[in-house]
Parts: C-alpha cells; structure tokens; sequence
C-alpha cells in the first residue's frame, strides 16, 4: 500500500527551500468560480498552516490581487521562516477597484513592468520578500519574458528579495525551453501532469530531474473532471470537458473502485511519484475542502491499481508510481 505523507517536506532544487507535498493554491480564495468571503479564506490558510501545509501559491491574476490581500490578512501572524510564499509577475494588475476578472491582454513582462508588480504583491501579501517567483502564462511572450521578467527575477534573486525562480504555465513546451536556455529553479505545471494527462512526461519532467528543477504540480483534478467524471457537465482545464477526456476519466474512475479507491485519492497521490515533483497544489477554499485533501493523500492505494492502469492502456509504462 501506498501513503503520501501531506505534511512531508522536501527541498526545492538547491534553493535552501522546503515545501509540503501538499501545497494550497489560492486562485479560489480570489473568487475562482464562486465567491468565498474573507473570513473563510483566512480560516482556510490558517487551517492549512496548522495542518502542516506550508506552501501557500498566489498571484495578482487570481481575483485582481484579492487572493493576495486575503493572505496579507493572516501571514503576518505566522512566524516568517516557517512557511513557503509563491507569487507571479506578468499580469498587470490595475490598482483602483473594480471587476475582479483581469483582461487577458493585461500583461507586462518587462523588466520595469516585473519590477512594478512584485513591489504591488509584496505591499497586498504584506511581507518584505518573496520565496518563489514565477513569470505567469508568457505563452506567446517569451521574447520579452526572457529579455526582460527572467533578467528581473534574477536581479530580485540577486537582492535576496526572492529565493527561487521560475514560470508557471498550462503547457510543458515553453517551459522546456526556459529549462533549457535559462536557469530556473522551480516550475508550476498545471494540468499536464496528472493522471488523465501525461502530456509532460517526454519533455518536461525528464529535463528537470535532470537538471534540478522542482516541479509544483497545479490543477491536478484537471479542474474538477478527476473529482467527479460522471458530473453531468464535467469541466476539463477551465473549459467543458470534450468527449474522449470524459470516457478517459471514467474509465480510471471504474478501475479505481475496483480496488476500492477514490479516484480523487489516486489522482492526487500519482504525480508526487515523479522525481521532479515536489509538491501537488489543491485550491481549497474552506477547511473542510482542505481536509477532504489531506484524507485523499492519506488514503492507501494499493500498486496493483498502478499496475493495472497501466495494463489498461491508461497509463504510460514510463510514468513513475506510487510504491
């Protein structure tokens, strides 16, 4: 039988850094989907933290610098050196009030651009440094991500303002090319390493155990389809799930309880088995969504079920295993 330890920490390439397996990523805290008050957001992070989690990611984008203004309610409470703070650059935040949706046009990964936006996150968290910082969703930006946010973060880095840097994306290509023509520490990937979707394993994730690069692993429920695949409309990273992601999933789901195991379970402990992973984000937003978490990453899974998803056709030979 196979058990994630949530709490376990473990280090973040050569950075000195240290992160639970299990990760609280905020983008529902910043009214991703439905709204959340502030109150059950600070009671969230502040569950997570004594529960052990002591990895909290965030971004401007996520509610126009909400989620981030929720955590500048709770983490000056807690003592500095005893959690792990993840934000991003890149999305250009307006500063007066408004709709919380950020036009996808907003971007600015200049130097200048990078420079500004940290000083905003770090004034909305209200903390004087940053431990992980990531260029967000440059897909079609990466001239100017490299010429100008990489030559930012490392300046930051250089400052001591920032302990590791990175880029988190939807899509493994470009960030094997950062891995390859930068040097980064860490990477968030979201929804391409998962139990439904491997589409990583070739590029990405053999390069970054190689070089050292830890990877985050976001949207590991593929937005909610891996939670509940006979949903009647489920959803597939962000958008209506198509036809063949759906049968995928709910065959999965019928093998699991074949060993009588929760596919969230399955889903949620399968990309912690790769060597570059270090840490699987969950977007709880309340206390007991955190500690549905917590019980699916405790929750043993035999590796027969690996063994015959694999058999199956439903995973890849190459892809590591819990064991």
């Amino acid at each position: 039988m196979c058990v994630v330890h949530h709490a376990e920490k473990v280090p973040i390439g050569r950075t000195g850094l240290y992160v639970s397996r299990l990760g609280l990523g905020t983008a529902a805290l910043g009214y991703l989907y439905e709204p959340v008050s502030t109150e059950q957001a600070v009671q969230t992070v502040r569950a997570a933290f004594s529960a052990g989690v002591n990895f909290f990611d965030t971004a401007p984008l996520y509610g126009k610098g909400l989620a981030e203004q929720r955590l500048g309610e709770i983490l000056p409470q807690l003592p500095r050196d005893a959690f792990v703070l993840a934000t991003k650059v890149g999305y250009a935040i307006p500063d007066e009030p408004g709709d919380i949706t950020v036009p996808a046009e907003a971007r600015d990964y200049s130097y200048d651009g990078v420079m500004r936006s940290f000083e905003a996150s770090l004034r909305r968290l209200r903390v004087d440094r940053v431990d992980i910082l990531h260029i967000h969703d440059p897909d079609f930006h990466y001239a100017e991500a490299m010429a100008g946010a990489y030559k930012a973060l490392r300046e930051l880095k250089r400052q001591g303002l920032v302990r590791a840097i990175g880029a988190g994306m939807n899509q493994s290509a470009m960030l094997t090319r950062f891995a390859e023509e930068g040097e980064f520490d860490c990477f968030l990937l979201a929804g391409r390493y998962t139990l439904l979707d491997q589409s990583a394993l070739a590029d990405l994730m053999p390069l970054a155990a190689e070089r050292g690069i830890s990877i985050f692993i976001g949207g590991p429920l593929n937005s909610g389809i891996l939670a509940d695949p006979w949903a009647e409309r489920p959803m597939f990273n962000y958008a209506p799930a198509p036809a063949a992601w759906v049968e995928k999933a709910r065959r999965l789901d019928t093998v699991c309880k074949r060993f009588g195991v929760p596919l969230k379970a399955a889903a949620l402990q399968f990309p912690l088995a790769h060597p570059a992973v270090a840490s699987v984000l969950t977007g709880a937003r309340s206390e007991a969504e955190l500690a549905e978490n917590i019980e699916m990453l405790r929750t043993p899974v035999p590796v027969e079920l690996w063994s015959a998803l694999k058999r199956e056709g439903l995973l890849p030979e190459a892809a590591p295993t819990p064991h």
